[in-house]
């Protein structure tokens, strides 16, 4: 429940109602304590703050997601800690989870901000942490963990505090890997980054939140992206002054908040879920493009992308779902975002969830796009390549999928070459027969129960 610039610690204006774009925004409890964290595009993966689960038995964690007015539970089967971490400076306070089985279909999924443009951006930060207000901060009364909402702006990266002992700060911020916002309330006095760090900034005013207890490992969204994971609060003085209306580090106006800055560790949390994907194939030989539908439940289809010989610099590829005669959010969950392969990778996957149905309707195809190849382009002056997957009716239906369909679909040609393909790879675009160029090897399916 995050502090609020409202009197009232509950008020209805700050609840986010189920439906509303959040679902995929959870609790995770070992029945004692508990943080918040973010589904992820896997459907099987979360983010969240390192602290809110390291040293804990994955065995006793469980994840909450509320959803159409019911609280469903998915236990939890891995836990991943960035290796950077480091208690009690809050460095590198990230970690991914995995569950046990995919999450509930109507949770939304979350992909990352990867560019390194938050400051002075709008902040939508959500999380189910103490009933705070940022006149009186966090209550005394005990609430049940409640979903909430609030905004605020990216005032600075974190480690503009370094070096100021006069301040209090006795914790050393890693250069770039956090940003900070403040709670203002719409007046200097209580401008923590003005007063105190010479950075005059009301922000968005009367109208800003901040993080309070339980809100660690929560997102802070940029564009519907996470962009910031909630790590703690912080207040500051300078010979006893204080921005902050009280004496107490309370999540009230006038203190500070640190966010894990994501699209510095987008790298190892792609890199975490990679190697963490169950069945994912790693060759062209392993590629399996026809899927049993199931009667219920979601498993895994992947497409593989490859990039042969490996470059010395990151590369990607944007990448998004098209219906064929199956259709998103009835058949399969539609995805989109950026795929990025790091310096000396080779490959990757991208996974998309079907949805297993007990309806007699044929075999149905769906297709993955990649286009915007950046670090080079794309054989034969392609812009966008393409690959199918057909989901096997296993119901009792015709079959026979769609074949003509699948043999014309999405053969789409460039105006002009993106490169002069002389960049740091050759690909091979598997089911789609595109080879050659830089960036491209879609292929791949596999099944996860």
């Amino acid at each position: 429940m995050v502090s609020i610039p409202v009197s009232d610690p509950r008020s209805p204006g700050y609840v986010v109602a189920d439906g509303a774009g959040f679902d995929g925004v959870v609790r995770i409890s070992n029945g004692t304590t508990y943080g918040t964290g973010s589904l992820l595009w896997t459907g099987l993966h979360l983010v969240t703050a390192a602290h809110v689960v390291s040293g804990l038995d994955p065995a006793t964690l469980t994840v909450h997601f509320t959803i159409a007015g019911r609280v469903e539970s998915v236990a939890v089967d891995s836990v991943f800690i960035n290796p950077g971490y480091a208690s009690p400076s809050a460095n590198a306070d990230v970690a991914v989870l995995r569950l046990r089985q995919p999450a509930p279909t109507t949770a939304e999924r979350y992909t990352l901000h990867r560019d390194p443009d938050e400051l002075g951006r709008t902040l939508r930060i959500v999380g189910y942490g103490a009933a705070a207000t940022g006149a009186a901060g966090v209550s005394a009364t005990a609430t049940p963990a409640t979903r909430r909402a609030a905004e605020n702006r990216v005032d600075a990266l974190t480690d503009v505090i370094n070096g100021h002992d006069e301040l209090g700060v006795n914790w050393e911020v890693r250069d770039g890997t956090q940003f900070l916002t403040d709670f203002d309330d719409g007046t200097s006095a209580h401008d923590a980054g003005g007063s105190l760090l010479s950075l005059p900034d009301l922000g968005l005013g009367a109208g800003e939140g901040l993080t309070s207890p339980g809100d660690s490992g929560g997102p802070a969204f940029i564009d519907g992206r996470i962009a910031g994971i909630a790590s703690y609060t912080f207040r500051l003085a300078r010979d006893g002054v204080s921005s902050d209306v009280d004496a107490t580090g309370n999540s009230s106006f006038g203190e500070l908040a640190s966010f894990q800055r994501v699209s510095a560790f987008a790298p190892w949390i792609d890199a975490t879920i990679q190697e963490s994907l169950p069945q994912a194939p790693t060759t062209p030989t392993e590629v399996v493009t026809r899927l049993p539908e199931g009667t219920s439940g979601l498993s895994l289809a992947y497409f593989l992308v490859q990039l042969a010989p490996a470059g010395s610099e990151a590369a990607s590829v944007d990448y998004r779902t098209v219906d064929g005669t199956a259709t998103a959010g009835q058949d399969y969950l539609a995805v989109s975002g950026r795929l990025v392969l790091r310096p000396g990778q080779t490959r990757a996957v991208i996974p998309v969830e079907i949805k297993g149905d007990g309806e007699s309707e044929g075999d149905e195809t769906f297709f993955l796009e990649i286009s915007n190849p950046v670090g080079g382009g794309f054989a034969g002056g392609q812009t966008v390549l393409s690959a199918q997957r057909t989901i096997i009716d296993d119901d009792g239906g015709s079959g026979g999928g769609s074949a003509a369909f699948a043999d014309t679909a999405r053969r789409l040609l460039a105006a002009a070459p993106l490169s002069d393909l002389s960049g740091p790879g050759s690909p091979s675009l598997g089911t789609s027969k595109k080879k050659g160029g830089l960036l491209a090897a879609l292929s791949s399916l596999h099944t996860q129960t």
